[in-house]
């Protein structure tokens, strides 16, 4: 799951972004309503978390602005502003949910969960390869009924590569997915990754579902050969 936070008080954003990290979800960050426009604008995300006092652009203004252009990230307002005819306003510009500050981040967390939940019936929330299972919500892994336990950014790689079974994917492709953008490693990172998935996922199994492209990237297939 990727979440981009759009916030301008760096507190704010940093008791954030550490939090949902550590939840495991890959999270890109910006600070003022132009950056955060480009980014929600040019990635798909599962979720925005949005201020709306920004400066450049206001997070209103900017929700509208997406949701013109056909975005459907859920989109949960996090903000100072509790009036009711600034909730009013923001849901009617396309706004799923409303949190105001201060706020506890077991709520926040809730609240992001509970959004992952109402995605539309394409994005399932349980994917499947073969007799591999992952459950996006509850992070959990079953091969052959059998519990694999994953670190969080083992899941989120795992997810990507199950989301796009059947699709080579580019080491470049993964970084900028599993990720968030301040990762400024090398993509053999995405190597590193992948031998400790297979050891986990594959090795104990006689069908391998992760593949390589040699040149070409990854892939996840239960077909033979």
């Amino acid at each position: 799951m990727r979440i981009l936070l759009i916030e301008d008080e760096r507190k704010v954003a940093d008791f954030v972004a550490r939090g949902l990290r550590a939840e495991g979800y890959a999270l890109d960050v910006a600070h003022d309503g132009p950056s955060g426009l480009r980014l929600a604008s040019a990635m798909d995300y599962d979720v925005i978390i949005l201020d709306l006092m920004l400066p450049g652009l206001n997070g209103t203004a900017l929700l509208r602005q997406l949701r013109s252009a056909g975005h459907s990230a859920a989109v949960l307002v996090l903000t100072a502003r509790d009036a009711t005819s600034d909730k009013v306003e923001n849901f009617e510009a396309g706004a799923d949910d409303y949190l105001t500050k201060p706020f506890a981040f077991a709520e926040l967390k809730v609240r992001v969960q509970a959004l992952l939940r109402r995605q539309p019936a394409n994005r399932a929330t349980v994917l499947r390869v073969g007799d591999l299972e992952l459950d996006r919500l509850t992070q959990q892994v079953r091969r052959a009924g059998q519990r694999i336990e994953l670190t969080p950014k083992e899941f989120a790689l795992l997810e990507y590569l199950v989301a796009h079974h059947g699709r080579v994917l580019s080491r470049t492709m993964i970084i900028e997915h599993v990720w968030d953008e301040s990762f400024e490693g090398l993509t053999n990172i995405v190597d590193v990754y992948v031998r400790h998935l297979r050891a986990k996922v594959d090795d104990p199994f006689p069908l391998k579902l992760i593949r390589t492209v040699r040149g070409a990237g990854y892939l996840v297939s239960d077909a033979a050969g």
